[in-house]
């Protein structure tokens, strides 16, 4: 039987063991750049003629790693392979396949360092970031373990005279992962394995700003020994790779996290029946949020300044959780503004790959950087600028925190997904003024409320309408069974990922009665 889960436990990289670590993972990650990467395919190794680098968003001209491209030929090729594997891997006990996912969480937590470094250099995720981020992949991996132990085998039902009756769970087929860039180890694993672990087998096309961690995570997967075809990994471009892998007759589902427009393609696409298929396509989409902390009179000010400035600046602010709205009464409207600047203010920016542990470190790439100048020059025509223009080093994309104030509810810069670290700020009057603002968007992932009011706490519960709602904390750093993460509206299907309902959506439920 295997322990109990817990969630791993994070290092405070200020004391002396850790941070060491961390520098030794670091060189060695450095003495291992520029390699090329090929796709995996039924177990080979495939090289082509086209390929693509992944740079350092904090150093331009460094080159992480260059990746062989799929295209057509290569996704049709990955496609059939998962399809026969999938005749034999369905069949293998659920306790097997379990022990697969343990194997490859073991061999992470002893090179915990080492994967978080990549991602340093790959996504200029700060060290204790990148660190949670391989956390959370080891997290997904020891509980879909557990949790495919306790679906696997046959289900009670109500009992019946002269009869045996049973439920079971069966795999569904060949799945198509899509992960994103941000998380670009903690969602992709999580979401590969859930699929590997119900019985399915996958086509991984990873993320084309973050493709060499993921093809880290497929070398780990090789290393515990994954049969050829469970698991296929197909880099490429989301217009020719995508589309062939979702409208592909074979394909039985999808599970994308990513941007709202791509997801709603992916959701359109995945409803056209091609010729030969004969099921339903199942989605399972994650699509990103604009989300709200809203402070009312009452709060913890400095509590709440610590958890809005986590929010909106952890990671740059690029997480589909980040807190991107600032709600708060105009009671307390200056002070608590006051102490967010402050705090803001006093970040420190700069390449995370180097000894300074800074907080903060490059957007993900050119497109993103000016993506986000535009969104602060619309926040300046919007709202009043109460921090901007901060010092940031040269030869990366680098945006300082970036605050505005006097956005009104219904401004771009409070409806828009910006993904950076641009934060706007609307107060509000009652607390029906506050919750309703909160509540106005087409999203509704994460959401935050700071509040000593019992009333008010109790009736959030109910009314603040977002998949993932935090009391008197920030509203990103969502843990594995302890906050099963999904949001509702555009934020996708809600299908709370590293929750006890997660691995059903990889499944369907088979009854079978024998009659004596």
């Amino acid at each position: 039987m295997f322990t109990p889960y817990a969630p791993e436990t994070y290092v405070n990289f200020s004391a002396s063991e850790p941070r060491q670590k961390m520098l030794a993972a670091l060189k060695l990650v450095e003495s291992q750049l520029g390699r090329t990467y090929p796709l995996r395919i039924g177990g080979r190794k495939v090289e082509t003629s086209k390929t693509f680098t992944s740079i350092n968003p904090a150093n331009y001209k460094q080159v992480v790693g260059v990746m062989s491209k799929a295209g057509t030929e290569q996704a049709e090729a990955a496609i059939a392979a998962a399809d026969a594997a999938f005749k034999t891997w369905r069949r293998v006990p659920p306790d097997e396949r379990a022990r697969y996912l343990v194997k490859a969480a073991a061999i992470m937590r002893r090179r915990i360092y080492e994967f978080s470094a990549w991602m340093c250099y790959e996504e200029s995720k700060p060290w204790i970031e990148a660190y949670a981020d391989t956390c959370e992949a080891i997290d997904f991996m020891e509980f879909y373990a557990r949790e495919m132990v306790r679906l696997g085998g046959s289900h009670p039902t109500t009992p019946w005279p002269g009869e045996e009756n049973e439920v079971r769970y069966i795999a569904l087929g060949v799945g198509v992962v899509i992960p994103p860039w941000n998380f670009p180890l903690a969602i992709c694993v999580g979401m590969t394995t859930a699929a590997i672990v119900t019985g399915n087998t996958v086509v991984l096309k990873p993320a084309s700003a973050s493709p060499v961690i993921a093809a880290k995570f497929a070398e780990l997967m090789e290393e515990v020994s994954l049969p050829p075809g469970v698991l296929n990994f197909v880099p490429g471009s989301g217009g020719e790779v995508g589309d062939t892998l979702v409208l592909h007759p074979r394909t039985r589902f999808i599970s994308f996290t990513g941007s709202r427009d791509v997801g709603l393609g992916i959701f359109k696409k995945a409803a056209e029946i091609a010729p030969g298929q004969i099921w339903l396509k199942r989605t399972i989409l994650e699509m990103g949020g604009k989300d709200a902390i809203v402070v009312d009179e009452t709060a913890d000010l400095d509590a709440a300044a610590e958890g809005v400035v986590a929010g909106a600046f952890g990671f740059q602010g690029q997480k589909c959780s980040a807190c991107s709205r600032l709600i708060v009464h105009r009671d307390v409207h200056d002070a608590l503004l006051e102490r967010v600047v402050e705090r803001a203010r006093k970040l420190t920016i700069g390449d995370v790959t180097s000894a300074e542990n800074f907080n903060m470190g490059a957007v993900i790439d050119e497109a993103a950087y000016k993506k986000h100048q535009e969104y602060i020059a619309v926040g300046r025509r919007e709202g009043k600028a109460v921090l901007a223009d901060g010092r940031v080093p040269e030869g990366g994309y680098f945006i300082p925190p970036t605050i505005f104030d006097g956005i009104a509810p219904k401004a771009r810069l409070a409806q828009e997904e910006v993904f950076g670290p641009v934060l706007a700020v609307i107060a509000g009057g009652s607390f029906d003024e506050l919750l309703d603002i909160a509540n106005n968007t087409e999203y509704g992932l994460t959401g935050a409320l700071y509040s000593r009011d019992r009333a008010r706490l109790e009736r959030a519960r109910h009314e603040f309408h977002v998949g993932n709602l935090y009391f008197n904390r920030k509203c990103t750093g969502a843990l594995v069974d302890v906050q099963p993460f999904g949001g509702f509206n555009m934020s996708g299907t809600d299908s709370k990922a590293g929750g006890r309902d997660y691995l059903q959506l990889f499944m369907q439920a088979k009854t079978i009665c024998e009659r004596w």
